[in-house]
């Protein structure tokens, strides 16, 4: 079964193509792709990726989408290119939050917090337990160091901005590799596996905060509603 997985969420991109079969999933070949390329890049990209080991699209049997959080640009342009090929294709997409891969890269049992940068004094949060989704949030960073004296919840982050945020506070903190896009297709294979799949008309963008073209035009919307 040959996968490929598509990672736009950050400054830096790429894409992964693996050969799964049973309990094993071999990469075949990573590429990086640089924030600010997608566009330009991804696309062209895959085709080279596929050609270098004498495969061509039609040959692909799932596409796993990291779909965020993350760049807003950067997500549209990666997932309109994992809905272009599975509806071309007809095959199934598996979509995996940037929070869950940072959760699942810290390979802890009990409860979890993984921890993005978000900007603007705030984190994206992805609560998770057993590996299962409890909650996915935005916070301050002041709300983060309160979650952070819970006794029972190892925090995961791969951000020096984070990790050095909670450890001035005495909070511990596991640090691990940010995700990439192989470490995506080999958990995408195993939802793929499970039949957690979704299809072209479902798949979106995990934002989690409301772009800035939503925050800013509804007081400007609202004030037209008003009657004069």
């Amino acid at each position: 079964m040959l996968l490929l997985s598509i990672d736009t969420s950050g400054k830096q991109g790429g894409i992964s193509l693996a050969r799964c079969e049973g309990e094993r999933c071999e990469i075949l070949e990573i590429s990086a792709i640089a924030g600010g390329t997608f566009s330009a890049l991804l696309v062209p990209q895959i085709s080279k990726t596929l050609s270098k080991h004498g495969l061509k699209a039609a040959d692909l049997n799932a596409l796993v989408a990291v779909s965020g959080p993350g760049s807003f640009t950067g997500l549209r342009v990666g997932l309109a290119a994992v809905k272009g090929l599975a509806e071309a294709l007809h095959i199934p997409i598996v979509s995996l939050s940037l929070l869950e891969l940072l959760a699942i890269s810290a390979q802890h049992d009990g409860r979890v917090l993984a921890v993005l940068d978000a900007g603007r004094n705030e984190c994206y949060c992805g609560e998770y337990y057993a590996a299962a989704l409890v909650r996915e949030f935005l916070c301050s960073k002041e709300e983060l160091l309160m979650l952070g004296s819970s006794k029972d919840l190892a925090i995961i982050a791969s951000e020096e901005v984070i990790i050095s945020l909670l450890q001035e506070r005495g909070i511990s903190v596991t640090r691990v590799p940010r995700p990439d896009s192989a470490l995506a297709v080999k958990a995408g294979y195993k939802k793929l596996v499970a039949g957690e799949t979704t299809n072209v008309k479902k798949l979106d963008a995990n934002y989690i905060r409301r772009s800035d073209a939503e925050i800013f035009s509804k007081p400007k919307l609202d004030a037209q509603k008003r009657p004069s």
